[in-house]
């Protein structure tokens, strides 16, 4: 019998990218600006959500959807805060995928600014999976270490912003701002970088002007 090697070459995350573009492309044609938050367990993203809520709205309209393995706490601490969320549990999986974003797309509201995705905690699994954001933002806390960028470089090299979160923690800890900040822009120099508290507020309107002026962007290149 004749053995033959047949190379696969396909990209395997294909179908993923065709969903997301499409997604993507809908949410644009609304004008609905779009963010996949990316973080180990425990950074900040539900915390972030929460404080930015005060200062994005009555201005603004926004809307989460939350991505957790099980339970829907994270959903209940915004829908909470008056905020649409919807709760996507993955069961397992490390990560959400661009379908399962839009299963929800006719539930979306169309008179939304700001669509956020938060993603399943983890550094590693979400950095391959477009969801059809327009801004991807990887959340570094202090109490994790200032040397994660180098040790999970796929996240910052594929994301747009760096928010280094919990910066009201960082006089406690042995923790480099600087050096934090250096090393991931040493492997993607086009990084916004925020350092933030969303205890204290530090850093949250700087963050909220990026936004605006990125809705802006989104809805000039659109009209």
């Amino acid at each position: 019998m004749i053995k033959k090697e047949i190379q696969v070459k396909a990209d395997l995350l294909g179908s993923n990218k065709a969903v997301a573009a499409t997604i993507r492309e809908k949410l644009s044609q609304r004008g609905i600006l779009t963010l996949n938050l990316i973080s180990s367990p425990g950074a900040g993203k539900t915390s972030l959500l929460e404080s930015l809520a005060s200062r994005i709205r009555p201005e603004h309209e926004m809307a989460v959807i939350e991505g957790d393995i099980e339970t829907e706490r994270d959903a209940e601490r915004i829908r909470a805060q008056g905020i649409p969320a919807w709760q996507i549990k993955t069961g397992g999986a490390c990560h959400l995928e661009a379908k399962m974003i839009g299963k929800l797309f006719p539930e979306i509201p169309s008179e939304l600014d700001f669509l956020f995705i938060e993603n399943v905690g983890n550094l590693v699994c979400p950095a391959s999976f477009d969801l059809g954001e327009h801004i991807r933002c990887v959340l570094l806390s202090s109490p994790e270490g200032d040397d994660k960028p180098k040790k999970y470089p796929k996240v910052f090299t594929t994301s747009d912003c760096l928010l280094i979160t919990k910066a009201d923690l960082v006089p406690l800890l042995p923790f480099d701002i600087e050096r934090a900040k250096k090393e991931a822009l040493e492997i993607n120099p086009a990084l916004q970088t925020f350092v933030i508290s969303s205890l204290t507020g530090s850093g949250l309107d700087e963050f909220v002007e990026f936004l605006k002026i990125s809705l802006q962007n989104l809805r000039q290149k659109y009209a």
